[in-house]
């Protein structure tokens, strides 16, 4: 399984971490100057969630990798945990 999120489909992407040295210009300085440049990674912040999906029509639940946005953003129905104990209006809302 992938790193990428299942509804908005955010993913590692790569980026450069550059360290200086010097003043700046403004401060009365030379300038600054680029030191070193490194490659690294932006990963997103994802979590294993429990997930109705909807799959050939038929919606199923399912663990699937969500980001915090998704799930913020309601992109994420989570299934009823058990069965039984709800009230009638919940189980009528699970049923439709």
């Amino acid at each position: 399984m992938p790193n990428v999120c299942y509804f908005t489909g955010k993913k590692t992407t790569f980026g450069k971490k550059r360290a200086y040295r010097g003043q700046r210009i403004v401060k009365g300085g030379f300038g600054l100057k680029t030191t070193g440049i490194t490659r690294r990674t932006f990963k997103p912040n994802l979590f294993k969630v429990m997930a109705e999906v909807e799959e050939n029509g038929k919606i199923s639940p399912r663990r699937i990798k969500v980001s915090a946005k998704a799930i913020r953003s309601g992109l994420v129905i989570k299934p009823l945990k058990r069965k039984y104990g709800y009230t009638r209006q919940q189980k009528a809302e699970a049923g439709a």
